[in-house]
This record gives structure tokens, C-alpha cells and sequence, in this order.
């Protein structure tokens, strides 16, 4: 509806580039960090999912897409801020310091407790398949990015991807979970986040995304996501009373002056090739 007239030729290399966005960005990207979420807890989870922005700056500068140009201010503000933004997401999963003394919320969801205390147990292959994850999904960055030059639709092209992806998942699902009754969707908390996950996360989340790669690139994107852990901690907070520490704000400080670090340098990069265009 979006590029209704004006949307660009579909060809087969960009159809395989959609093909491959669908493989790593969706399929193998949620395969492996669920599994590996399931075999260890929500905060490793969240702390090794945020080596995003590393890896998907390595790979930028290792496939063009980004420039070190460390010898600039630039590309200093980006190279120190995504180590800030690292090290603050590293610090709030792993450090926790004095309380944090501002109460607990009134909120609450039922059965928080077990969700917050966690009885699952770890092992080596649930934190080795959320490095996976993260990999994969810088892998997704760099695919869009490159598809996004020759086929600047990228809501027509996340339709497709996300039609891709239903059909692999479905069939990796069907050969893991054959039994009908895996595949229930009562209690409700079953049917609630699997809406919620394909509408909002996969539907609108990619679309977004893949219009801000387009527009940003993968690293401008990729810089968000230690977001993520600021806005679990406020949650957490809030619905499920867990409780604040000091190790939560210095991290969550560390995540802001990162990302605004990142931004500023992508800032003074777009003014330089202003004037150099101008020139």
C-alpha cells in the first residue's frame, strides 16, 4: 500500500537478499535466543544480547557499510560510545550495589514472584545461543542495509521477509513439536504473547527497523538496543517489584551517554560529508 506505483522491480538477487534477511534476522535470530533464554535466565540473556552494537559495528566497517575513521572526532564518538553503551549493559546485568531506597510499586501481576526468582538452570548452551542470536541479528543489519540500496521498499520487503520466516519457523516448529498439544495456546499468557509478539515485535518492529537502516544504517539502529535493558529495569520495577539497585542506574547512565556518544558521532560524519558535498 506504501510503494503502491512507485515500489522497485523485484529481482532475484534482492529476493535472495530477503531470503537471507527472513534466515538470520527472524528465523535463526528467535530460534536460538528463546532456546537459549529458556537455558538460562533473563539477565544473561539481556547482557550477552546486548553485544549487538559491537558486533554489528564490526561487521559494518568489515563489509563498508560503516567507517572507523578513527582519526576523526566522528568516528571516535562512535567507536568510545559503543563501548560505553556495551560496558553500561555488561554493568547493570552484572553488578548490583547498595538498594536503591525509592519503595516498591504498587503494581503488581499475578504470580510475579516466580517470574522474577526464576527456577530454570543454566547451562553453557543457553549462553552460547544468545551470542548466536546476537550474531545473527547483526547479520540481519548488514543484509537489509545492502538490500535497502537496491530495493528502497522496505515495508514491502518485511511483508515478504516475514512471510518467509512464518514458513521456516513453522516447519522447524512442526519437526521439534510434533505433538498437537505443544502448539495450545491456553492458558491465555500463551495466546496474549504470541499476538503480542507477532503483531508488535515482528510486524511492527521490523518494518520499523528496516525503514531506519534504510535511512540510518545498521549501526545508528543497532546503538538502540541496550535500550532495551533500561526499559526491562523500569518494568521489572514496576509489575513485577523487583528491586532497584545502584548497579541498575550507573548502568543505565552508562547506556545513555553511550548511545547519545554514537549519535553525536554520526552527527559530525553526516556534517562532513555536508560540506564536502557542498564544497
Amino acid at each position: 500500500m506504501f510503494h503502491q506505483g512507485r515500489r522497485p522491480p523485484m529481482t532475484m538477487p534482492v529476493l535472495v537478499q530477503i531470503l537471507l534477511c527472513s534466515i538470520f534476522g527472524l528465523t535463526l535470530n528467535q530460534i536460538t535466543y528463546f532456546v537459549g533464554l529458556k537455558n538460562s535466565t533473563p539477565t544473561i540473556a539481556c547482557a550477552l544480547s546486548n553485544l549487538l552494537p559491537a558486533l554489528t559495528f564490526v561487521l559494518a566497517v568489515i563489509f563498508k557499510q560503516e567507517s572507523a575513521k578513527l582519526d576523526t572526532i566522528g568516528g571516535q564518538a562512535k567507536f568510545l560510545g559503543t563501548l560505553v553503551a556495551v560496558a553500561g549493559a555488561m554493568l547493570l546485568s552484572m553488578y548490583h550495589g547498595p538498594i536503591i531506597p525509592i519503595g516498591a510499586s504498587s503494581s503488581r501481576l499475578r504470580d510475579s514472584n516466580n517470574v522474577a526468582n526464576g527456577s530454570g538452570q543454566v547451562s553453557i548452551i543457553g549462553p552460547v545461543l544468545v551470542i548466536v542470536s546476537a550474531f545473527t541479528w547483526a547479520i540481519w543489519f548488514i543484509i537489509q542495509a545492502k538490500m535497502g540500496d537496491s530495493y528502497p521498499a522496505p515495508y514491502s520487503s518485511s511483508a515478504m521477509m516475514l512471510a518467509m520466516a512464518t514458513i521456516e519457523c513453522g516447519v522447524f516448529g512442526v519437526i521439534m513439536e510434533p505433538h498437537a498439544r505443544a502448539w495450545s495456546l491456553f492458558p491465555y499468557i500463551r495466546a496474549l504473547s504470541s499476538v503480542y509478539g507477532g503483531v508488535v515485535c515482528s510486524g511492527i518492529g521490523v518494518c520499523m527497523m528496516s525503514w531506519c537502516i534504510q535511512n540510518k544504517g545498521p549501526l545508528f539502529v543497532s546503538v538502540f538496543s541496550p535500550l532495551l535493558l533500561v526499559i526491562v529495569a523500569a518494568l521489572s520495577w514496576a509489575f513485577l517489584r523487583e528491586t532497584l539497585y545502584l548497579g541498575t542506574v550507573l548502568g543505565s547512565l552508562l547506556i545513555v551517554i553511550g548511545l547519545y556518544c554514537v549519535l553525536w558521532g554520526k552527527g559530525k560524519e553526516t556534517e562532513s560529508r555536508q560540506d564536502i558535498e557542498m564544497q
